[in-house]
């Protein structure tokens, strides 16, 4: 299997490194060509127009889920036309008292070709297919929650 990588890249800005006067904003580098601006979550004191961590997963879970549903989509010859989702990661603590993602809600919102239409049973079985077959969905396990819209 592939492995896939990132670079990430933080400096500290501040004359000294104690605890809450650091700041935490960093550059994550994909395949050496675009980089994003990385920082905690404006609740942990980040800057609000940087991405965090927690988006990203949130991010990187409904990419996986869409390519997904697109791919089973296409095999099962329903011709979508345009994909959109929404996703929010909601922080909380875990059954251990950390501070983690609990949960990840999609919201999906499929379009296909006109003239063509799947009922909503089909529909939220191929989506729940989907969650089934996807890479980061089967490293979250039980924490995301597909709304269909």
């Amino acid at each position: 299997m592939s492995d896939l990588a990132i670079e990430l890249h933080w400096q500290r800005a501040e004359p000294a490194f104690e605890p809450g006067k650091y700041a935490a904003e960093h550059t994550v580098r994909y395949n050496n060509s675009h980089e994003v601006q990385v920082d905690a979550a404006p609740d942990w004191g980040g800057q609000p127009e940087n991405t965090n961590p927690e988006q990203a997963l949130a991010s990187a879970l409904s990419s996986c889920h869409m390519m997904t549903f697109l791919a089973l989509s296409a095999k099962a010859g329903w011709p979508v036309a345009s994909y959109h989702d929404y996703a929010e990661a909601h922080l909380g603590k875990n059954a251990k008292g950390q501070m983690s993602v609990t949960r990840i809600d999609l919201h999906p919102v499929v379009r296909f070709d006109t003239g063509f239409t799947v009922d909503a049973d089909a529909l939220e079985q191929m989506q729940h297919r989907a969650h089934r077959y996807c890479f980061i969905a089967n490293t979250l396990a039980d924490s995301v929650e597909i709304n269909i819209l």
